[in-house]
């Protein structure tokens, strides 16, 4: 499979749609920022710069003349010479003549408008605060929209015993919607280029972009198909140093699992075979011998009672073989589907090792075997499951009695360890078995390749391997080829749950 072929034709378009929406959005904020700000700017210079026209309004103005005359009235003459003013240097400004409560008492406005909403007075606080820092950024009220905030200029002023405010709308409605009609046009034309070069810039950063952004995911989605395909060996190379290095560790290990589980399934099966064919073949051989002596017994009729006596007791001993395997069979079976349950007790493993010890000095005197117990050091109750323990002991003894000759020694002992477990060892001299050997017969049923096949070893040391996983601990083997065998395990003195200690 191509490596750069293995992201989705879907994936990349949607990665790409995301990253067109996501650089139109930044563009789009970037304008209505960059437009808000420079209105702001705008509208902060202009005040700035304008700051004293007040000021220098009623330093001219107002020197030699009053804009009130002697009977109170407004002196429009002095405001008409001040609208030519106007009209020759800046038509954008609107000049409002207030009263100390900040009412509307004159006002000089070149353009009207009849759906203006004219108030009768403006708030003081801006002009106040505008007056005593004229350097500071204020809004004012607009006397001819009351739903908008504009920028000033106000100057405090007293003559001929009257005072009141000079009040200078420096932004007229006039001069906003020449301001609004051409920031509309260039925010129109501004977004259509900015539309167009977002989309390329768009088109080549995406690529680039995902091409780089989905190298790491390319290549999990490479080893991954390989797995698919059948290669167990698959795995990610430097997942801790991925930029998905959870997933691409997780995978390895999920791999790893999985090759190990196919591998365990396959040895299982190839177990199973070779158990059946074992079976078969140790359940075979008594069952010929049966075979062969009934169909004796019934051809010949001149045996003697002393041979048909024989013949009797081979076919009893055979049965009684074939039994014993059946039974180690059905007891395999069990252990195999996970159906024994254990349950653990304190018990005194000496009086169990001395109990075996008499019920075994029958079958090892026959065969001039000295049986024997080594008690070393103090030794206290273990925690097991005294029947299973029991099952486990009998068959390394029956094992060791098989292959142990005549005038051979057995030894079983047993050696307390730092007060936590107790080791037992049961210790022979017969044949030994190979480190080869040693490893099989712990993996599945097996015979050894012995001189005589009626000392077949059987489910007898696999029945114990599986007792002992049962205790948390496991049976080791440690022998010289021709020099005796001991098999060793231990049991704790605590309960393994810190139930009980």
């Amino acid at each position: 499979m191509n490596l750069y072929r293995t992201v989705s034709n879907k994936l990349i378009k949607k990665i790409k749609c995301a990253f067109f929406v996501i650089i139109l959005i930044i563009g789009g904020v970037y304008i209505y920022t960059t437009f808000f700000l420079l209105k702001q700017f705008y509208s902060q210079t202009t005040q700035q710069l304008n700051a004293n026209v007040a000021t220098h309004l009623v330093e001219e103005k107002f020197k030699n003349d009053s804009p009130f005359l002697e009977n109170g009235a407004i002196n429009k003459s002095l405001f008409n010479d001040l609208m030519h003013d106007m009209m020759a240097v800046n038509r954008a400004i609107e000049v409002y003549l207030l009263n100390e409560e900040g009412g509307i008492v004159y006002s000089v406005v070149l353009e009207h408008n009849e759906n203006d909403k004219n108030i009768k007075s403006v708030d003081l606080k801006p002009i106040k605060e505008f007056i005593k820092n004229n350097q500071s950024y204020v809004l004012g009220d607009d006397p001819r929209d009351e739903t908008n905030k504009k920028i000033f200029s106000a100057a405090y002023f007293e003559k001929d015993g009257q005072a009141g405010y000079i009040y200078i709308i420096l932004a007229s409605q006039k001069y906003q919607q020449i301001c609004e009609q051409l920031l509309t046009k260039f925010f129109f034309d501004l977004s259509i280029g900015s539309t167009l070069i977002t989309m390329l810039f768009a088109i080549v950063v995406g690529w680039i972009s995902i091409w780089f952004l989905t190298g790491n995911l390319r290549t999990i989605i490479y080893y991954v198909n390989k797995f698919k395909e059948g290669d167990l060996s698959s795995r990610i190379p430097n997942a801790a140093s991925s930029d998905l290095s959870t997933l691409a560790l997780t995978y390895n290990s999920m791999a790893e699992t999985i090759a190990n589980n196919i591998q365990h399934i396959t040895e299982v099966n190839q177990f199973r075979k070779e158990f059946i064919a074992d079976v078969a073949h140790d359940l075979r051989t008594p069952l010929t011998a049966i075979k062969g002596y009934i169909e004796t017994l019934k051809i010949k009729e001149n045996i003697t009672i002393k041979d048909r006596f024989l013949f009797m007791s081979i076919i009893e001993n055979s049965a009684s073989h074939l039994g014993n395997m059946i039974n180690e069979l059905f007891e395999y079976t069990k252990f195999e589907a996970k159906k024994v349950t254990v349950k653990k007790s304190f018990f005194s493993i000496t009086d169990l090792v001395f109990e075996l010890q008499k019920r075994y000095e029958l079958i090892s005197t026959t065969k001039k075997i000295t049986l024997s117990v080594v008690i070393k050091n103090n030794i206290v109750d273990v925690y097991a499951d005294k029947l299973l323990i029991e099952r486990a002991i009998q068959n390394i003894i029956e094992n060791a009695i098989k292959f142990t000759p005549n005038h051979g020694e057995i030894s079983i002992e047993l050696l307390g360890k730092n007060e936590e477990y107790v080791v037992l060892k049961i210790i022979d001299t017969g044949e030994g078995i190979c480190k080869i050997e040693q490893e099989y017969i712990l993996k599945s049923y097996t015979q050894l390749n012995t001189t005589d096949k009626n000392k077949g070893i059987g489910l007898g040391l696999s029945i114990v391997k599986k007792i002992l996983e049962l205790h948390q601990t496991e049976l080791r083997i440690t022998n010289n080829k021709d020099k005796g065998t001991c098999f060793e395990f231990t049991l704790p003195y605590k309960c393994t749950n810190n139930k009980l200690l």
